[in-house]
């Protein structure tokens, strides 16, 4: 895959501003029942089962990075916890794991790749590479990826962008139904991420990853691992009542037609329709303009085995185009320093920017290891066992 830059999981790059602060997706995993693992472990253990399951080696490698990133990042909700998700899409026929990734169509700046129903980290990386080189050339790069999985987290793609000097923006759309619409009694739209990178000169880039819910599905996950109490306004049961607690609200995402998350602000007099139609706009460059399946029809039409047909869209500017060469980074760092600057409201809780709970995350657990939940590793072992390959987290 030309270009591809694959995150160092040894490099901590600039120092990380201190906080105290939880990104969107992160979880701090010190709570009882968690052991340490070092990221080589996680790495290790995730590349151990993608081959075994007969991901090609060096798409597993790519996916394996990715995935021990994230997880190195914080966000826990979509590393190694997602093995096994993918085992019962594997298991299901919906997942084809040895699928190589094709481009459909090549343009001066654009292109469209088709994932032939693999895992998305490697179809994601090639076409962030694939953005990042038109954009290198071009000014602009704009690639969308169709017939796609479950990609991972949206940031570690706009990071890519961000370490070869480039502005980066992800979009997806998702395959479960989950976020349920303003107004609306039953959920029509998944998470459907956005993640959006700026770099900077002296500090760390800006990195922007959100869903368009109130919080990933897989968050709720995460914190039914830890046995963690949701916070009012994440998850509504299908007569639009609160739901707090994590194992219900499970049942009601996955497994219940009514109910799932709110669009991000919670409420109509939340704003609940911006998060809504946010979803929207993912949806659209994430999945309708590479041909992929709107989940809600795709639904009510697939035969057993159908993949999930997933779509991406990647994007990369090179701010060089726009203005004088390293003047884009210098007020980037303006920006950001300006944002620190702002008395806080609370000492204990300074001024972030996206981007900064996860660098300072990133840090701590390249010290102390990545948490692993006993509830994460009773789940981790005996899929090891079922794939033949030993189990080399701690126990």
């Amino acid at each position: 895959m030309r270009g591809i830059r694959m995150p160092c999981i040894a490099d901590t790059r600039k120092e990380p501003r201190a906080t105290t602060r939880t990104g969107d997706e992160t979880v701090a995993g010190d709570s009882a029942g968690t052991v340490q693992a070092q990221i080589g472990q996680v790495r290790e253990q995730i590349l151990l089962v993608l081959r075994a399951w007969g991901m090609p080696e060096d798409l597993a490698d790519s996916a394996a990075g990715l995935m021990a990133e994230t997880d190195l990042l914080g966000v826990d909700s979509h590393g190694i916890s997602m093995l096994p998700s993918y085992e019962n899409k594997l298991r299901a026929g919906t997942l084809r794991i040895d699928a190589r990734p094709r481009v459909a169509r090549d343009g001066t700046a654009s292109a469209l790749l088709d994932g032939g129903a693999g895992l998305g980290h490697p179809v994601s990386a090639q076409g962030m590479a694939l953005a990042i080189d038109k954009a290198l050339a071009h000014g602009v790069g704009a690639v969308a990826v169709r017939n796609s999985h479950h990609f991972g987290a949206a940031g570690v793609y706009a990071r890519l962008a961000v370490q070869r000097g480039l502005v980066g923006l992800v979009t997806s759309s998702a395959t479960t139904l989950i976020m349920v619409p303003t107004h609306g009694a039953m959920p029509v739209l998944g998470t459907n991420p956005i993640a959006f990178g700026a770099p900077a000169h002296r500090n760390d880039a800006l990195v922007l990853d959100m869903a368009t819910t109130t919080v990933a599905a897989n968050k709720v996950k995460v914190y039914d691992y830890h046995g963690k109490t949701l916070p009012a306004g994440w998850a509504v049961d299908g007569a639009g009542g609160v739901i707090t607690e994590a194992a219900e609200a499970m049942r009601y995402i996955f497994k219940h037609a009514e109910g799932g998350l709110t669009p991000l602000g919670g409420t109509a007099a939340m704003s609940s329709h911006k998060g809504y139609g946010l979803a929207l706009m993912a949806q659209v460059l994430g999945g309708t303009l590479g041909g992929s399946a709107l989940a809600a029809r795709h639904a009510t039409r697939r035969g057993p085995g159908d993949p999930d047909d997933i779509g991406h869209f990647f994007l990369a500017l090179d701010p060089a185009a726009f203005r004088e060469a390293g003047s884009f980074g210098q007020d980037m760092d303006e920006l950001i320093d300006t944002m620190h600057a702002v008395p806080p409201a609370d000492p204990a809780q300074p001024v972030l920017v996206p981007g900064d709970p996860e660098m300072a995350e990133r840090a701590r657990r390249l010290r102390e290891g990545v948490p692993i939940a006993q509830a994460l590793a009773s789940v981790l072992e005996p899929l090891c066992d079922r794939c033949g390959v030993p189990y080399v987290l701690p126990r």
